[in-house]
C-alpha cells in the first residue's frame, strides 16, 4: 500500500537543475495516475516543457508572472500575478485535489517581500497532509530548509553562458 503522506521538498541553489528536477518528479506522479499542479511564479515565457506537460493527463500548469526579469522594484503586474498564484496555491494545498503541488521560483517573493516566512510557514502547516509539495528557487529561507523533509543544493559548478553562449532552445527553454 502507498504510503498517503505528503512531503515537503525543496530544491534550491544557484545552478541549473532546480525546475527540471521537479518536472522530474511530474513526470513521475503522473505515470503513477496522480494529479499534479505546477505554478510558475515570477515567469511567463514559453518553453519546452510546457509543449510536454499540455500532452501529460493530471497535469495542470499555471504560470504568474510578466515575463520580464525583475530589476529593482516588483512592478504593478507582478505583484498582482503573484498575490493571484499564491491564492490558487493556498487553496490547492488544504484542498486534496493535487497529490503534488509544485511552487517554481516561490522564494523570489521572499527577496521581493511580497510573502514572509511566517504566512508561507503557515501555508504549509495547513495544507492537506496528503499532498507533497516542492519548492524550487535560488536562495531559501533556512527555516524552509529546516522545516522541509527533502533538500537537494543545486551547486553551479560550470554554466556555458560564462563562456557567452546563450540559452538554447531545448536545453535552457
Amino acid at each position: 500500500m502507498a504510503d498517503k503522506s505528503g512531503l515537503i521538498q525543496v530544491y534550491f541553489g544557484e545552478g541549473k537543475g532546480k525546475t527540471t528536477a521537479a518536472l522530474g518528479t511530474t513526470l513521475r506522479a503522473a505515470g503513477q495516475g496522480m494529479k499534479v499542479l505546477l505554478v510558475q511564479f515570477f515567469k511567463n515565457k514559453f518553453t519546452g516543457e510546457l509543449a510536454s506537460l499540455q500532452l501529460l493527463p493530471g497535469v495542470d500548469v499555471y504560470r504568474f508572472g510578466s515575463g520580464e526579469f525583475i530589476r529593482g522594484e516588483v512592478s504593478p503586474e507582478d505583484q498582482r500575478e503573484f498575490f493571484l498564484g499564491w491564492h490558487m496555491v493556498r487553496e490547492a494545498l488544504e484542498k486534496k485535489e493535487y497529490d503534488v503541488v509544485i511552487l517554481d521560483e516561490l522564494p523570489y517573493a521572499f527577496y521581493y517581500h511580497l510573502l514572509t516566512w511566517e504566512e508561507c510557514r503557515e501555508a504549509l502547516e495547513q495544507k492537506n497532509p496528503e499532498v507533497e509539495v516542492i519548492i524550487t528557487g535560488r536562495k531559501v529561507p533556512e527555516e524552509l530548509i529546516t522545516i522541509a523533509d527533502l533538500v537537494s543544493e543545486i551547486k553551479l559548478v560550470k554554466h556555458p553562458f560564462n563562456k557567452g553562449i546563450p540559452a538554447r532552445r531545448g536545453f535552457e527553454y
